[in-house]
């Protein structure tokens, strides 16, 4: 298992496109990818279930993932999200 903080920076937090960026991106991976926001555990792969985390700028998430890939699925979510998730 793998987990690592990270903090979002878009300025709009993640909204509908940023969203579907991180969630295209996480279902490449068998691994199971979630992130936890306070204490909401949110998988990364359902676009529903990240928008309805309300996640907003500045806000501090811890990634989780587990499974076969977990470490290219982790370097994969941090490197997108350190991107800007194309903003």
């Amino acid at each position: 298992m793998q987990k690592q903080k990270i903090v979002i920076r878009n300025a709009s937090g993640l909204h509908l496109r940023p969203t579907g960026i991180l969630c295209n991106e996480a279902i490449k991976y068998k691994s199971t990818v979630k992130f936890q926001s306070g204490n909401t555990l949110t998988n990364a792969k359902s676009v529903l279930s990240v928008l309805g985390a309300c996640i907003k700028s500045g806000d501090e998430v811890e990634f989780i993932c587990e499974g076969p890939d977990e470490e290219e699925a982790m370097a994969a979510m941090i490197r997108i999200i350190e991107s800007g998730l194309g903003e």
